[in-house]
């Protein structure tokens, strides 16, 4: 087994909390301890026997929390099929709003507030733009999620919208087709985003803090063609069950530093970043979210109270009864299955094996 975030966390973990404890935040003290306990002892689990060849297998319970490496792909792949029943007949765009550097600091001290006004102002920014008869004429809709690092692990919070070529007009029945490979115009939207999100951010003390000059610098969105949005949700479906970094990206921890590989997004070459091993957590846990923060939100006529209107829509647009069926059954990802719900199979004879004990957690469960 190749090197774990887990192995990192039990040798570093403590000496990082004792290093940082008066700054570090409860969500880090959450993810930190999750880490280190999930699959141990620590949190329980089970003995399974092979009744065929008395191979006998230790399953120790995972974490769950949504910042682990090693846990939530089961989700991913629900959430991926649950998105695809929601997706019309049209062709899609892939939205791209991001922060300027000048507030990622302030971003980063204030995560809850100012990542749920990127969400909100920019969501407000497109569908005000997408109104316009010039463009669209009506009501667009929104699949949001929440992105907040670079490849090699700095903090670039921005937020990827999926976003059908078209919107619904006023009536609630029309189609209204954008133009081809056209949605919005991206620097008027870019600088409707910045106006939303500084008239926002002035009801805060925390706007202070952000130099003037971001407010009169061009801010970045980008929109590009994705065809029918099954590709596009399955490269946005990873972040939202997966951490910054995985485990497969580690490559050594030695003389406490830390080199991890990652692919240069310029050059697409396979680059090293090797760091210190404080400063390496402190880059892994600047992702960690405030608890219970939402990270995919749904806008327009995605959005939980229209999905009557959605499914009307999918009508519109010819979609199977089958898969209209489906959406109507959308509520919440399923929740990933327990070690013991899962099918364990012996890794000599593959033949189901059976739960003989039961180990009981040695440690309060991590939320």
């Amino acid at each position: 087994m190749g090197l774990e975030l887990a192995e990192i966390v039990r040798r570093y973990g403590q000496s990082y909390r004792q290093r940082f404890a008066d700054r570090l935040l409860p969500s880090h003290r959450r993810a930190l301890r999750a880490i280190e306990q999930c699959r141990t002892e620590a949190l329980g689990g089970h003995i399974y026997t092979c009744p065929q060849c008395d191979q006998v297998q230790y399953r120790y319970h995972s974490c769950r929390n949504r910042h682990c490496p090693k846990c939530q792909h089961e989700q991913a792949q629900a959430w991926l099929a649950q998105q695809e029943m929601l997706l019309l007949p049209v062709p899609y765009f892939l939205l791209t709003f991001t922060l300027p550097a000048g507030l990622r600091r302030v971003t980063r001290r204030h995560q809850r507030l100012l990542c749920d006004l990127l969400f909100r102002t920019s969501a407000a920014a497109t569908q005000r733009l997408a109104g316009d008869p010039r463009f669209i004429g009506g009501q667009v809709g929104l699949i949001g999620v929440l992105h907040t690092w670079t490849r090699d692990l700095r903090y670039h919070p921005h937020v990827h919208y999926l976003v059908p070529a078209g919107g619904l007009a006023a009536d609630g029945e029309t189609w209204l087709p954008a133009r081809t490979n056209f949605l919005l115009p991206v620097r008027a939207l870019s600088r409707l985003f910045r106006g939303h999100f500084r008239q926002a951010l002035r009801k805060d003390a925390s706007f202070a803090k952000v130099p003037a000059e971001v407010w009169t610098q061009e801010w970045v969105v980008h929109a590009k063609p994705v065809g029918s949005g099954h590709a596009a949700l399955k490269y946005l479906a990873p972040y939202i069950f997966r951490v910054a970094l995985s485990n497969r990206r580690l490559v050594r921890l030695e003389n406490e530093r830390v080199t991890f590989r990652y692919t240069d997004s310029q050059s697409g070459k396979t680059r090293f970043c090797t760091l210190p091993v404080h400063q390496f957590l402190h880059r892994f846990l600047q992702h960690v979210l405030p608890r219970g923060f939402v990270k995919v939100r749904y806008y327009g006529f995605f959005g939980p109270r229209n999905r009557t209107r959605l499914g009307a829509l999918q009508r519109l647009l010819n979609l199977h009864a089958a898969e209209i069926q489906s959406t109507a059954q959308v509520s919440s990802p399923a929740p990933e299955r327990s070690v013991a719900e899962a099918i364990v199979r012996c890794p000599d004879c593959g033949h189901p094996m059976e739960v003989r004990i039961v180990l009981p957690a040695q440690a309060r469960h991590p939320p």
